[in-house]
């Protein structure tokens, strides 16, 4: 029997990072930070459905809480004079870390420069496209030809569901170059969403082949530019 792995799990800390990073010494404090984590991810990804979201990365320190959003339309969540990112932290506060009295809250908005790379974000427009009523063979291939377009060596795109209204859900897949999935050092960016429409959910998965990675990503950028 085959199994499915998370591309992004699979890589790490190999090539990928984690998306919560701190360290607890109490296993209570460990239950109650990652209940935590759980929770702020689940509320700022419906929240925040509409602002281009790619992750969410929660890093905690002794006197700080970091909340670090990754997405292709900063303007949308800062607001005018940062008063959208303001009321969000407060929010934050109120509902999920009113127990972290004694730590300072931060959130880090980092706008990302190539959301067609961004496996979030596509999964993202396919899921609203559909959502809109557009024919998920034009949402997906126009989505594949902007992966594509923008400079990735693959890319993978899938949805289930009752697409179009059929009484029996089903699965379509569309691919364009390499997607090497069990090669560790394979740059792969792996997400999936949700599309809510009349007729039910469908789901819906992308997977983006950026390259390979060999040793240390930094150094190996730092050669190149040395290298012009």
């Amino acid at each position: 029997m085959g199994q499915k792995v998370n591309p992004i799990i699979f890589r790490i800390p190999n090539t990928k990072g984690w998306r919560s990073q701190w360290f607890v010494s109490n296993k209570n404090a460990y239950k109650e930070y990652l209940h935590q984590d759980i929770l702020i991810k689940s509320y700022l990804k419906k929240k925040l459905r509409d602002a281009g979201l790619e992750k969410i990365e929660i890093e905690r320190t002794s006197d700080k809480v970091i909340i670090h959003i990754y997405t292709s339309k900063p303007g949308l969540i800062i607001g005018r004079g940062g008063a959208g990112a303001e009321e969000l932290k407060k929010e934050m506060i109120k509902k999920y870390l009113n127990t972290e009295k004694n730590k300072t809250v931060q959130i880090s908005i980092r706008e990302i420069k190539k959301p067609q790379l961004s496996a979030g974000v596509m999964a993202l427009n396919i899921a609203l496209d559909l959502e809109k009523r557009i024919p998920y063979r034009r949402a997906i291939k126009r989505a594949l030809d902007q992966i594509m377009n923008a400079g990735a060596k693959g890319a993978k795109i899938e949805v289930k569901g009752r697409l179009d209204g059929i009484e029996i859900a089903r699965k379509e897949r569309v691919q364009a170059g390499r997607v090497p999935l069990q090669t560790i050092r394979s740059d792969i960016d792996y997400s999936r969403a949700a599309a809510f429409t009349t007729y039910g959910v469908v789901g819906v998965k992308v997977w983006i082949y950026k390259g390979d990675i060999f040793g240390d990503k930094k150094e190996n950028n730092s050669n190149k530019e040395n290298n012009k």
